[in-house]
């Protein structure tokens, strides 16, 4: 990518003057007299969640540009906002169109998670990136930094975050409903089967094709380093299972899953993960059956967790009094004491305790015997949009969803090398698996770099 003549002159100006300042806002100012709508932008909008998150936030807003690397997706969104102006590449979008943006959406692929962000907030834009955050470590990171700098609110995408089952998780959990846990099972039919995943294990890049007229495949590629021809097995829908685009089955769900006890058990960075292969390690393709094992220190007065993960078709082994017929699919069990916590499905939607008395007697009276304590939310993305306006925080802002993050790609870490990681969060190290240690920050192509992009 060439040197940005606006911004250079914009940043060499701001250097003479003594400061430099990022507009936070172009429209929409923060405070009883803000201004009701924002102008919105978004990348990677032509289908799948992308295009569902662009919905949720265009109400109300101004969706004032558009950014999508396949312009044969472009129809339907120039149908409804015929205002917008329409790009291929983001960073063109950003240089031509950013005084006028005040947030960025972001539903790419997610190894192109981190550039769009990171650009966006370097321009003080805030920002709403769909899970899981980064495709790295290091990326998880310096998005995390960078959204303080910049003072900028941020949201990852994992809905069921701002949900109230996630919520009375937390309370019930905190209220001392079932004792104390020291452990969590949690699991997905990812990547046998779900969306994206077809579970057809790939141990080569298929022959390159012909891409689809209107597919910028270069830019689609985005930092990826490699020469990756464009093939239907990687677009659309289908880059998950790709370790060069996606974090697999555990990337794609673990956000949801795992989020629930993560953020109610206030559990922090694991210090060790396991894992067990019922498929040969493969290191492009996320194989099938894998059983992560996350091992998360004492927190204070609180003991040690083991967090499980079970990766289809690999079946958990599920406690007693737990409905074995909720097993399908995917779930969530927090095991303690005196029951537990469950939900089916990778959101904690119809949250419930086990075993079933225990659940009768909750529902008979639970006013009286757990408070709300925790502020609600009207959804993920109301939420962020409401902490722009208002100068709030979010509830999955980075501060929290990079450490999420962190932990889930270490889980990737284990599968992609078939080995346990050793992890010190303090300095991101991994003592005993090098392979694993190479995943922390991986190399990007010119023009996708930082200096390209800040």
């Amino acid at each position: 990518m060439k040197a940005i003549p606006r911004r250079s002159f914009l940043k060499t100006s701001a250097v003479a003057a003594g400061t430099l300042v990022f507009p936070r806002f172009s429209i929409g100012q923060p405070g009883p007299s803000a201004n009701s709508k924002l102008n919105v932008a978004w990348v990677g909008f032509g289908r799948g969640q992308g295009r569902r998150d662009l919905s949720a936030c265009a109400p109300d807003n101004h969706v004032v540009a558009l950014a999508d690397v396949n312009q044969a997706a472009w129809a339907r969104a120039k149908a409804e906002f015929p205002q917008a102006k329409f790009y291929k590449d983001f960073r063109v979008m950003l240089e031509e169109m950013g005084d006028s943006i005040d947030a960025v959406g972001v539903g790419t692929p997610d190894h192109t998670h981190f550039a769009v962000a990171y650009m966006a907030m370097s321009m003080g834009k805030h920002v709403f990136v769909q899970k899981p955050l980064t495709h790295t470590l290091w990326e998880a990171r310096t998005l995390q930094a960078l959204a303080k700098e910049k003072n900028v609110v941020t949201q990852m995408g994992n809905q069921g975050h701002a949900s109230e089952g996630a919520r009375l998780i937390k309370e019930w959990y905190e209220a001392g409903l079932i004792g104390e846990v020291k452990e969590v099972i949690t699991w997905t039919n990812r990547p046998q089967k779900g969306a994206g995943f077809t579970g057809r294990v790939q141990t080569a890049f298929p022959a390159a094709a012909e891409a689809p007229k209107g597919l910028d495949w270069d830019l689609w590629l985005g930092p990826c380093n490699k020469e990756i021809g464009y093939n239907p097995m990687f677009h659309p829908m289908k880059w998950r299972a790709w370790w060069d685009f996606g974090c697999g089955g555990l990337g794609d769900i673990g956000c949801h899953t795992i989020d629930t006890a993560y953020w109610a058990m206030g559990l922090g960075a694991p210090d060790r993960v396991d894992v067990e292969m019922n498929n040969p390690v493969n290191s492009i393709f996320t194989p099938n059956g894998s059983v992560v094992s996350y091992q998360f220190p004492a927190r204070g007065k609180k003991p040690p967790v083991t967090l499980k993960w079970y990766e289809g078709p690999t079946p958990p082994v599920l406690p007693a009094g737990y409905d074995q017929e909720m097993q399908e699919g995917g779930g969530f069990i927090m095991v303690g004491e005196k029951g537990g916590i469950c939900h089916h499905g990778m959101r904690p939607d119809s949250p419930r305790l086990y075993p079933e008395d225990k659940w009768q007697d909750y529902r008979a009276n639970p006013d009286e015997r757990v408070a709300k304590t925790l502020p609600r939310t009207k959804g993920i993305y109301k939420d962020w949009l409401a902490a722009i306006k208002n100068g709030t925080q979010a509830c999955s802002d980075f501060s929290y969803a990079a450490p999420l993050t962190e932990t889930i790609l270490l889980g990737t870490f284990a599968i992609r090398t078939g080995q346990s990681v050793s992890w010190n969060a303090s300095d991101m190290t991994i003592r005993d698996n090098e392979e694993a240690a190479k995943l922390i920050k991986t190399e990007t192509r010119k023009g996708w770099r930082i200096e390209d992009l800040a």
